[in-house]
């Protein structure tokens, strides 16, 4: 593909992913692979090319674009090569027009950078929320050491918090490497490891991952586990949750049951395990401005009304979860978001509801007291960003 080819195809992929923002399709990971699929004379120089156009397209631009042709337009006024790739070539865009619209620089929406600000998010750190995020894998203990999996992949370093955390080389098929067909490792980002750990689950115990998703903090559990007790993972969303067994099965992990839970009747679905949990993790659906990092178009989907629908699902969770734990038992709740109201208020709203309850203080190996809980944000800590709060049960 000719330079302005790979523009005209960028452009044409951005507006898929504008339209998927607006109407709430698919991620624009998925929209990338969807058009390369049926486009094989598409050499890997060339996705990878057209790939970098378009997430630099989708990170220069704070708000909803009005198109790909004026989001990458405002990528080219600072490339200048990629400006004269604007040539009218047969398989490249028009010539760049004066008046033309411009999609405007930002962070994010007004609207959500006034939350981030009252959140305490500074000015200075947001722009490490729409920065490159770098490749962790955790490793599994009972299947190897971290430096046992630094010296097997080349360039491999240890993530600077995490104890079991390992960061590869971007571009590194990780599933292709025989740590991963053994279980030694598994893909998760260095905060997330950090966050997960709160739980402080011990072997023997008996634990709940209310919204454990695929199983990434699930998996994390069994390992600090050491395979001995009973692990209850449970999601309302089949095809995410169906990605846990087979992740089990590959690390050797008897001890996880899944449940996949209908929405509104999660309560009569748990009945068996009420007051039963030694821990319950709730790693509750959000906003996710804490993961921008790795779906920067995630900003231009949010809006006031999708907030408050997800603030409302957190305080739901949370009483689910809540009901679950064994007196003196511990809940710990989780939002990738660096948001207040989807984190230090939600814990204010819970103890508020839930008398008897208390905060049991978190020391991690990164990230700052923010409130009842710990925050960690890519600026300072160098992970996605989490809030994170450890509550104990009234004995």
């Amino acid at each position: 593909m000719t330079p302005a080819a790979r523009a005209q195809a960028a452009i044409d992929l951005l507006d898929q992913i504008i339209l998927a923002a607006r109407e709430g399709g698919a991620a624009a990971d998925t929209l990338v692979a969807r058009y390369f699929a049926t486009r094989r004379y598409a050499g890997s120089k060339d996705r990878r090319a057209v790939r970098e156009l378009v997430y630099a397209a989708i990170r220069g631009a704070g708000d909803l674009p009005p198109s790909g042709r004026a989001a990458l337009i405002r990528v080219a006024a600072d490339d200048p090569a990629l400006a004269e790739s604007f040539d009218g070539s047969p398989y490249g865009p028009a010539p760049i027009a004066a008046d033309e619209p411009v999609a405007a620089p930002g962070i994010a929406p007004n609207w959500l950078v006034d939350l981030l600000l009252r959140s305490g998010i500074a000015r200075a750190q947001m722009p490490a929320l729409i920065d490159r995020a770098p490749l962790d894998v955790r490793v599994d203990p009972a299947k190897a050491t971290r430096d046992e999996i630094i010296a097997a992949i080349p360039d491999a370093t240890p993530t600077p918090h995490a104890p079991d955390g390992v960061r590869l080389p971007a571009g590194t098929n990780v599933e292709a490497l025989p740590a991963f067909a053994t279980g030694a490792i598994e893909v998760q980002d260095e905060g997330s490891q950090i966050v997960g750990a709160a739980l402080r689950a011990l072997p023997g115990q008996r634990v709940v991952d209310l919204c454990a998703g695929a199983g990434g903090k699930t998996l994390a559990l069994a390992a600090a586990m050491c395979g001995e007790g009973a692990i209850l993972a449970c999601d309302t969303d089949r095809g995410r949750l169906s990605r846990l067994p087979p992740r089990a099965e590959r690390a050797g992990i008897g001890i996880i049951e899944t449940r996949l839970l209908n929405p509104g009747r999660e309560a009569e679905m748990l009945a068996d395990w009420r007051a039963e949990a030694d821990g319950v993790l709730i790693d509750a659906p959000c906003s996710g401005t804490g993961t921008w990092r790795r779906n920067p178009e995630a900003r231009w989907r949010l809006s006031p009304d999708r907030l408050a629908r997800l603030r409302a699902t957190q305080g739901h969770v949370l009483d689910i979860g809540a009901a679950l734990v064994r007196p003196g038992g511990a809940l710990v709740y989780i939002v990738c978001s660096l948001l207040d109201g989807e984190g230090a208020d939600q814990v204010a709203l819970f103890l508020a509801r839930h008398p008897g309850w208390a905060v049991d203080p978190l020391t991690l190996p990164a990230g700052r007291p923010h409130r009842d809980g710990v925050r960690l944000d890519p600026a300072s800590d160098g992970t996605d960003g989490f809030f994170v709060a450890r509550l104990t049960a009234p004995c």
